[in-house]
């Protein structure tokens, strides 16, 4: 079972966004590889920790993992979904470490170097109840832009590589030093040698790809996926961006969702509330036939077990909870008139509400407890 992020990091789930930060920094140094050389088990750790703070450093992210735990990112590539990529790690959290390891470079991985990253693309993929409830996986199209055949680079003379330049000023408290993006590349540490017909200044074509995009069971309209390196290339030795996925719930016509609960409203008629009938009634991906007993009232709820949408966090599945109305005809025959005419004379066609009724909100209390 996979280890709880706060667990690794070591604090608690109340720590500031300050603590997770000052815990991933010691966890960070401690088992960087250029302190760890060849040591698996320290680039697992360092891994693990860089992983954990990339969910937990960030307020959406963390707000979704308190609520609903790693499954919240099972549909995910990347820090997330478990691919770590030691320069995926140095490229987004390298301001972390300072001068830990050399004013800020990393010896074993890049040399000091920072590596540029490429834009993230954004897409926005429709989803039907059914796919919500089995889970999906979606192929789609994307134009991405990639570095065009033929291109080369050359490294930056004005940041020698770096991606950075770095500035001495003098304060009040002393001489300070800090880094810049390069202006002249634009962090890749490369600037363009050749480009080929028809690339852009960077040295980039604008290509469509197909994207596979496994979507879990359970998510919810406007929960946000990341498939880890299918956005945008970066110029020269740089990484490629992510694609970030905007799940759209498309409206069911007779199922209405609540967390992952199902509502459907059944109506019957007076004859068959009377007399007690049985009824098909349609789930996602099947039917279950359910007996309504003879003397059932209008505003009966029957809770379906495991009929409703699976939990993101694999807690279980929600129900489908069945709305019984018993619909009353508009329109009477002669006959028919008469006879409920003659029905009002019997004691049994009067209300009689017994201590078993619920009332309307004894029953709402009830769908939510």
């Amino acid at each position: 079972m996979k280890e709880d992020y706060y667990d690794i990091l070591g604090v608690s789930k109340s720590a500031s966004a300050a603590e997770i930060k000052k815990a991933y920094r010691k966890k960070a140094i401690a088992y960087h590889p250029d302190k760890n050389p060849d040591d698996e088990t320290a680039e697992h750790k360092f891994k693990e920790a860089a992983e954990a703070y990339e969910i937990l450093g960030d307020e959406q992210k963390r707000a979704k993992y308190d609520q609903y735990g790693h499954a919240a990112f099972d549909g995910q590539q990347g820090f997330g979904g478990g691919g770590m990529n030691m320069d995926d790690i140095f490229s987004q959290f390298g301001d972390i470490f300072g001068s830990a390891f050399g004013g800020g470079g990393f010896g074993g991985f890049g040399g000091g170097q920072r590596r540029a990253k490429g834009t993230n693309l954004r897409v926005r993929v429709t989803l039907t109840l059914e796919e919500l409830v089995l889970g999906v996986e979606k192929k789609i199209k994307v134009k991405r832009k990639k570095q065009a055949p033929g291109v080369s680079y050359t490294t930056c003379k004005t940041c020698q590589g770096s991606g950075q330049t770095m500035r001495i000023t003098n304060t009040i408290l002393g001489r300070m030093q800090s880094a810049a993006t390069c202006s002249a590349c634009n962090g890749a540490g490369q600037t363009l040698r050749h480009r080929p017909s028809g690339a852009d200044a960077y040295g980039m074509l604008s290509q469509e790809e197909t994207v596979s995009i496994k979507i879990p069971a359970g998510v919810e309209d406007g929960m946000q996926l990341k498939v880890s390196g299918k956005g945008n290339e970066a110029p020269g030795q740089g990484i490629s961006g992510d694609l970030i996925v905007q799940i759209s719930v498309k409206e069911h016509s007779y199922l209405k969702r609540e967390g992952n609960n199902l509502h459907f409203d059944l109506y019957i008629s007076i004859s068959e509330a009377v007399l007690g009938t049985y009824k098909e009634i349609e789930t996602v991906g099947s039917s279950v036939r359910i007996r309504l007993e003879s003397g059932i009232q209008s505003g009966k709820i029957l809770r379906l077990k495991g009929k409703g949408i699976p939990s993101l966090n694999q807690y279980g599945t929600g129900d489908m909870l069945v709305h019984v109305n018993v619909w009353t005809p508009e329109q009477l025959t002669k006959e028919q008139k008469q006879f409920f005419e003659q029905q009002q004379k019997h004691d049994n066609f009067k209300p009689n509400p017994k201590s078993g009724h619920k009332s309307f909100f004894d029953k709402v209390k009830d769908m939510f407890s």
